[in-house]
């Protein structure tokens, strides 16, 4: 048996050849029909998965650009986990990063593979609210509302959630996509899109440096519209809170810390 740092450089000569079998020559001792098992095994299991982390993704690249990109992946990408339900992860750090500048890919590639990252993030998540620390019927205009921590504040430059084999746009919009990708309570993702008002209402919702009631912080937008009468823009903020309430956007309002 071969020594371990022995075992080790063969078990990398071998992984190197798996990646880039084009450029890197496998074992010498090892058959080439052997071989090529191997390889088919690995590139077509990794390429099945991401096909089904990003299937819009793959329905839109013609087989031998979606081959190209996870060979590119394999050959250039060096992943800093083992865990398959991390791979999704994986191959959008590559794109942001190795995969950034490719002018064959869509100018979109990149925003629909983060969208569709998220709903898969979302929907294993384990992260869970303190519901002891909710009223989830509380008054939402006098009361702090309290954002899901499984509904995402998301903004694109593509209407990445229209995006499919019958619609790929070469340009973005004039005015970007805002979206929350969010986790129902009964486990299913969904989406809205949302103007930039909703979206600022929903980050301001959030701020913990200083947190506010509803009515204040639709005051607060109030003042920054500029708007002629406030009052308007609470009541309509206020319906608006309680349907994202119906949603799970919502989780409640915060309830007061124990003395």
């Amino acid at each position: 048996m071969p020594e371990p740092s022995e075992l080790f450089r063969r078990q990398l000569a071998f992984a190197a050849h798996l990646r880039d079998p084009t450029r890197i020559p496998g074992p010498e001792d090892v058959e080439d029909r052997r071989m090529a098992i191997y390889r088919e095994l690995v590139f077509n299991n990794v390429s099945a998965l991401l096909a089904g982390n990003f299937p819009v993704t793959r329905r839109i690249l013609p087989d031998a650009h979606w081959d190209d990109l996870i060979r590119d992946f394999f050959v250039r990408h060096r992943a800093k986990t083992p865990l398959f339900l991390e791979l999704g992860q994986e191959f959008l750090d590559f794109l942001q990063t190795a995969r950034a500048d490719q002018p064959r890919d869509p100018p979109f590639l990149l925003e629909l593979a983060h969208y569709e990252w998220v709903e898969l993030a979302l929907q294993i998540s384990d992260v869970e609210p303190d519901r002891t620390r909710l009223d989830p019927t509380g008054d939402l205009l006098e009361g702090r509302p309290v954002i899901s921590p499984l509904a995402w504040n998301l903004s694109y430059r593509f209407p990445v959630h229209r995006i499919g084999p019958d619609h790929q746009p070469d340009a973005p919009p004039a005015e970007p996509t805002h979206l929350v990708v969010y986790r129902t309570p009964s486990d299913d993702i969904a989406f809205l899109e949302i103007n930039a008002v909703t979206q600022r209402l929903l980050i301001l919702l959030e701020e913990e440096a200083s947190p506010q009631t509803g009515r204040e912080v639709l005051g607060r937008i109030a003042a920054e519209l500029g708007h002629p009468d406030p009052t308007q823009v609470i009541v309509f903020g206020a319906g608006l809170m309680e349907d994202l309430r119906a949603k799970g956007v919502v989780l409640g309002t915060a309830r007061a810390a124990p003395s």
